[in-house]
């Protein structure tokens, strides 16, 4: 694995834990739940401003 790769996925975990995971669950299930929900408001529903405010998945099908 490349360092810049290591940088890309610390970068991500770091918007979860701080933008979406902000409340501490109860159980492993409720967190699989937050975190499944968390990575698809980040790629279905929320615009990123590098992506000229597309979301990741209206990037990825356009390829």
């Amino acid at each position: 694995m490349d360092c810049y790769q290591n940088a890309l996925a610390e970068r991500v975990n770091g918007i979860f834990k701080n933008e979406y995971l902000l409340v501490k669950p109860n159980n492993l299930q409720e967190a699989k739940k937050m975190v499944e929900q968390s990575i698809n408001t980040y790629n279905k529903r929320k615009p990123h401003t590098v992506l000229k405010y597309k979301t990741p998945d209206e990037i990825h099908q356009a390829l």
